[in-house]
């Protein structure tokens, strides 16, 4: 089955100017693109030559991958449209691409321009390269698109590339966390051990109380699954700043001890409160990479 190239196209208004500069000035154009780390560019022998350069990518401490690149020219048509060509690779065994090809475009319009990439890669290890571009492809377009809202925003709102992506990542981790909590929370006292403390919890507001925590267990458990879905975050850091009073409320209430023991109700509920209300405020206006479009037409 023959692979899709990867593309990627997002409006930005803003001037091609600013659009060419924080694409093609290495030191800005690291900062908002997730795939590089660094980005170093070898100075010309002669101005006619291409320019090459050499990046290297942080997968995660001590692992890194290095590679070249080459702009392999630049075209710009009567209409403004300039297009930027690129042909890269790595020797490194380590990445799944050996080598591709692609090119930028930038394109004038009358809000300011459509900027898109296409790009598509050769992987190594043969059938087993083929095999995990399966996943491979999907995640490195994804974090194209990221990178293109990243730079959109930055363009348009003047809130640099780092500060978006820390509230981009410091939002999904708590994000994991809470999904992490109520999962847990609704599978192991509720639905699997069935916890007398939790009967006692809701005997005064329920009758049948062992099968009602059951069913809360449930909706917890669907709560944890909400916080896996890429969007709506906002929305859910809401309701939680609702939700952690009330239910604190409860707990004391059905148990007035419960406020004396170690991690009790009111401490563990006040911090997931403060939580809730930091990843409010964070999770305002998330770069997302669904901003982009990722089809040509």
């Amino acid at each position: 089955m023959k692979r899709k190239p990867i593309y990627v196209e997002v409006e930005i208004q803003a001037s091609i100017e600013d659009a060419w500069t924080y694409t093609q000035n290495p030191t800005l154009h690291e900062q908002w693109d997730l795939r590089f780390t660094s980005i170093t560019y070898i100075p010309k022998k002669a101005p006619e030559e291409p320019q090459r350069f050499t990046y290297v990518t942080k997968l995660m401490p001590g692992l890194q991958v290095s590679g070249w690149g080459e702009s392999k020219g630049e075209h710009q048509k009567e209409n403004g449209t300039k297009t930027s060509s690129l042909h890269f690779g790595t020797p490194q065994k380590i990445s799944p691409i050996a080598e591709g090809k692609g090119f930028w475009q930038y394109i004038p319009n009358d809000c300011g321009l459509t900027f898109l990439t296409q790009y598509d890669y050769v992987t190594r290890y043969g059938k087993l390269g083929v095999f995990m571009d399966l996943f491979f492809r999907p995640l490195i377009g994804w974090a194209t698109a990221l990178s293109f809202d990243v730079l959109k925003r930055w363009l348009e709102t003047r809130e640099n590339a780092t500060a978006q992506y820390r509230r981009f990542f410091l939002t999904m981790l708590m994000s994991v966390l809470f999904s992490f909590i109520w999962i847990y929370h609704g599978l192991v006292p509720k639905i699997l051990a069935v916890h007398p403390q939790e009967i006692m919890m809701t005997a005064p507001f329920m009758k049948s109380a062992e099968q009602m925590v059951v069913w809360i267990g449930v909706a917890e458990i669907l709560l944890g699954l909400c916080w896996l879905y890429p969007r709506g975050k906002r929305r859910l850091f809401g309701l939680q700043i609702i939700f952690f009073p009330i239910l604190t409320l409860a707990a004391i209430v059905a148990d007035p001890t419960s406020i004396i023991a170690p991690f009790n109700p009111v401490t563990f509920n006040l911090s997931l409160w403060i939580l809730s209300i930091i990843g409010f405020v964070l999770s305002k206006n998330l770069p997302s990479a669904k901003n982009c479009k990722r089809k040509r037409g």
